[in-house]
């Protein structure tokens, strides 16, 4: 369990890593307009995250 948590982790830091090494700007660009949205707005995009998260764990998990 621990050897898939830990590749988990770090296939999340290779995705997470693409935009800002790709497109810099854009990224940069993204975090300005997400320090203007509000608590409720942030917490929505962190639930969505989550949520398409877990269903794509849902459907990778069926076959």
């Amino acid at each position: 369990m621990s050897v898939n948590l830990l590749n988990a982790l770090a296939l999340m830091l290779v995705i997470e890593g693409l935009l800002p090494f790709l497109a810099p700007a854009a990224w940069r660009q993204t975090f300005r307009r997400m320090i203007d949205f509000s608590d409720g707005q942030l917490r929505f995009v962190g639930m969505a995250s989550m949520l398409g998260g877990l269903l794509l764990l849902y459907l990778a998990n069926l076959s």
